[in-house]
């Protein structure tokens, strides 16, 4: 039985390239698992259903390896037990060294394992890469002022005057908060601006 894997990381990413690949491998829609999730790990609910269905000589198609992961150590753990624990193959459309239902003879299996293990070092090493220069990115928008999350919807500043009463007893917490028309959370947050201010 031939079986397709499609792997896209979010929602709004488009799988209809990896589709459209699987088309020359006659593979029906009912066998065609797909799951829109991280390639970080395996805890994919499509992905699990699919090992726990192959059974000996059974083929997995995908179309690069990036899609089956992105974990160097968990790609050849799933392959290993793809391939030797439930004695099914593996076609990667994009990398026909990596077709083990071609030259089953251990020379086959030893260029298999090798590009395999080249191929997920890469595409680690990229994840790691794109982690880093996100990373950078962030740091130089930092540097030149740029402010990330949400805009505060209120500035502490504002309300100060409103809290040195209550400091000094003239107001009550409950009618500072009912006179901001703040949550009492937004309050308590507040609050530790407030106690800096008057501090400093």
């Amino acid at each position: 039985m031939k079986y397709g894997y499609v792997r896209v990381s979010t929602r709004e990413q488009n799988e209809d390239r990896q589709l459209i690949a699987m088309k020359d491998y006659d593979i029906q829609s009912k066998n065609i698992y797909m799951d829109k999730q991280s390639g970080k790990d395996f805890e994919r609910k499509n992905y699990k259903r699919l090992v726990r269905k192959i059974k000996k000589d059974d083929v997995i198609i995908i179309k690069s390896i990036d899609r089956l992961g992105r974990n160097y150590r968990e790609i050849i753990e799933q392959w290993r037990k793809i391939t030797q624990e439930k004695k099914a193959d593996i076609i990667v459309i994009d990398m026909p060294l990596l077709d083990t239902t071609r030259n089953k003879d251990l020379m086959g299996t030893f260029v298999a394992d090798l590009v395999l293990q080249v191929l997920s070092f890469v595409s680690e090493t990229e994840r790691t890469n794109i982690r880093q220069r996100q990373a950078e990115g962030i740091a130089a928008a930092k540097a030149k002022g740029v402010k990330f999350g949400r805009k505060r919807q209120y500035d502490p500043a504002d309300y100060i005057h409103i809290y040195k009463r209550v400091k000094k007893g003239e107001l009550m917490t409950k009618d500072a908060i009912a006179i901001m028309g703040v949550s009492e959370r937004t309050y308590r947050r507040m609050k530790i601006e407030w106690d800096k201010m008057l501090t400093e």
